[in-house]
């Protein structure tokens, strides 16, 4: 599977965008999928995750209730919607594939290439 982040840019605080994350490959629906974001000089964090079915979604309390995670099995596509953004969103957006659990902890086994998200004062 191959994954590409889209969708970023620079709006006002208070804007919306909404991200893609197109993926290659017969084997989409067959992965959690998830969205991460890093800031400057911030460690990578989850931001949200959806299950293979899309019907079961998670949200870091940052978001929660801003961001709206959903996926297209058909179209091989993941989006993040982001409404009421503020200038902490400002990060770049990483698309991943959850694999299988090592030493008890989330494997990644593919990711976007990452897009940026800016968010002005």
């Amino acid at each position: 599977v191959q994954l590409q982040a889209s969708g970023g840019g620079l709006v006002q605080a208070g804007g919306s965008l909404r991200l893609s994350c197109a993926a290659s490959g017969r084997t989409f629906s067959s992965y959690v999928m998830v969205w991460f974001r890093q800031a400057p000089g911030k460690e990578r964090e989850s931001v949200a995750r959806i299950s293979q079915s899309g019907g079961t979604t998670y949200y870091a309390d940052s978001v929660k209730g801003l961001f709206t995670i959903s996926r297209d099995n058909a179209k091989n596509t993941m989006y993040l919607q982001m409404n009421s953004l503020k200038p902490e969103d400002t990060a770049v957006y990483y698309c991943a594939a959850r694999g299988a659990i090592v030493d008890g902890r989330h494997q990644y086994d593919y990711w976007g290439q990452g897009t940026q998200v800016t968010v002005s004062s």
